[in-house]
């Protein structure tokens, strides 16, 4: 697997380490989380979604592939957390330097 772009391996370090913070940091300003359609926006938004579905359940995300095209990079992986256990995949969106988008595809 090729590196991951330092955006997304800020978003993927936060996850790990439990840090809600660096988490909503690694966004921009009006970043989007969409996870299965269910779209949270900003930093209070994707805030909430570390507390119901990443950090606070204790997530870790480990990437198992990534290809990249323009600034979208497509991510496969293998979560684990108190709440899912199990591979999906993500487009995550760079822009600026920040995620704008980290979306979970329901399919």
């Amino acid at each position: 697997m090729s590196e991951l772009p330092a955006p997304i391996q800020a978003l993927v370090d936060a996850i790990n380490n439990g840090d809600r913070e660096a988490f909503v940091a690694a966004f921009t300003a009006d970043g989007v989380v969409n996870d299965w359609g269910r779209v949270l926006n900003g930093a209070d938004g994707i805030a909430s979604w570390a507390d119901t579905d990443a950090i606070g359940q204790n997530a870790t995300i480990a990437v198992t592939a990534a290809s990249s095209e323009d600034n979208v990079t497509e991510i496969q992986f293998d979560w684990r957390s108190n709440r899912f256990n199990g591979s999906s995949r993500a487009f995550v969106t760079v822009v600026g330097g920040k995620v704008s988008e980290f979306r979970i595809p329901s399919h």
